[in-house]
């Protein structure tokens, strides 16, 4: 999820501040693109979507029967996230329908 100018205003000098605004505002077609030569489709081959993408995590109360948590708990550390890529995983096929 991309941030806005304001959300991160903060943690930015007025001046930094101010060339986002302006930058969030200029068309595409305005963009000076000439110290960036376009990219070659073999530089894109071992490039991998979203690697760097964190989703933001949501704390919450949910109730899983004992046996599947302890099945979850013995694969070891990390339990918690294996429950998340597995529920990510069903989200992403169910969206593909």
């Amino acid at each position: 999820m991309r941030k806005t100018t304001k959300q991160i205003s903060g943690k930015l000098t007025t001046k930094q501040a101010a060339e986002l605004k302006m930058l969030q505002a200029m068309p595409d077609d305005q963009i000076d693109y000439s110290d960036t030569p376009p990219a070659k489709p073999e530089e894109w081959r071992d490039a991998v979507v979203g690697k760097f993408y964190r989703p933001i995590k949501q704390q919450l109360t949910l109730r899983i029967d004992a046996d599947v948590v302890d099945w979850f708990k013995r694969q070891g550390k990390g339990y918690q996230t294996r429950i998340n890529e597995l529920l990510r995983e069903v989200m992403r096929k169910e969206a593909k329908h």
